[in-house]
């Protein structure tokens, strides 16, 4: 497990303004359609293919293949975008999915129902959806069933979370299509993810229907689900004040205590949503890479490492 933390200077002044234009642009955008992006119109882009049904609205998804000349790694990203449960979209993810389909991988940006169209479950049985889908078309999209993993960014870490938690879970599997196909995942990736109570608009920002039990907002906290999880990495900048790192630091020991391989990954001086910007991007889309490396694509268990300086065996 590991725990590691990194610096840019003036990030924080810059991000943070570009935040709230992103807000912004993701309300205007659900009025007016997408604006064009050069990284999601490009050439190896699938655009708003239908993975389901979510009630009676077709649920849509956003393929990335690797790009010409990229290795073949046959494993499936499916990625959950964030904005609090009742906004944000598929369209924002684009960069940082180019980043992670340039190493290799078929990312797969999905669509859910947001708070204001339905309550909760809704919103992870559209995920749900969206991982049998993948594992049912895995001869088209040119990956192995077996390496499909979940990543999910704020609101979309938590369900990613809860996805990772509640493999085949019949409670929570829906009917939103591809019926039969398993919700198992191979790993799972949380950005500055809500993880519960550690977030303070929990209780005013999540999908939970009206007069829920204390037992069913507990149940809907991911780390309730902890055995249930497969190797995990969690990402988290140290200045984010929407979601206290706090979440992930705690998640992280509940996965430690659970013997389940995690790792997080903390970022100094970075705000919420930090991942938007193209050179974490990229620099968190290696990290991912290695982990998947190590622990989904070819399994690696290492030897003790050699003791530290001074220790019996150390060179100088």
């Amino acid at each position: 497990m590991t725990h590691t933390k990194w610096s840019r200077r003036g990030f924080l002044g810059t991000l943070g303004a570009g935040v709230a234009v992103g807000e912004l642009a993701s309300l205007t955008a659900r009025a007016q359609g997408p604006a064009p992006n050069p990284a999601r119109d490009a050439a190896n882009v699938e655009r708003d293919v239908v993975f389901g049904k979510g009630g009676d609205v077709d649920l849509h998804c956003d393929i990335y293949k690797p790009p010409a000349g990229a290795p073949v790694k046959r494993t499936a990203i499916l990625h959950v975008h964030g904005g609090g449960f009742a906004a944000g979209n598929k369209n924002n993810l684009a960069a940082r999915l180019q980043a992670q389909s340039a190493l290799g991988y078929v990312n797969v940006a999905v669509q859910y129902r947001l708070s204001g169209v339905a309550r909760w479950p809704a919103q992870i049985e559209d995920v749900k959806a969206a991982i049998r889908w993948t594992r049912a078309n895995a001869g088209k999209l040119g990956i192995d069933p077996a390496r499909i993993a979940v990543a999910g960014y704020s609101a979309g870490g938590h369900l990613a979370l809860f996805a990772a938690g509640t493999q085949n879970s019949p409670q929570y599997e829906g009917s939103g299509g591809s019926a039969g196909a398993g919700t198992q995942v191979a790993a799972c990736f949380a950005y500055y993810a809500v993880t519960g109570p550690a977030w303070e608009g929990f209780r005013k920002g999540f999908p939970m229907p009206e007069g829920s039990s204390e037992a069913a907002w507990k149940e809907a906290e991911p780390g309730t689900h902890i055995k249930g999880f497969p190797p995990t990495v969690l990402h988290h900048g140290l200045a984010d004040v929407t979601v206290r790192p706090e979440s992930s630091e705690d998640f992280l020991r509940l996965l430690r205590a659970a013997n389940i391989p995690s790792e997080l990954h903390e970022f100094a001086g970075v705000p919420h949503e930090f991942v938007a910007h193209q050179e974490f991007a990229e620099a968190v889309a290696r990290l991912n890479d290695f982990f998947l490396e190590r622990h989904v694509i070819t399994p690696k268990t290492y030897p003790p490492f050699g003791a530290g300086r001074g220790g019996r065996g150390a060179s100088n």
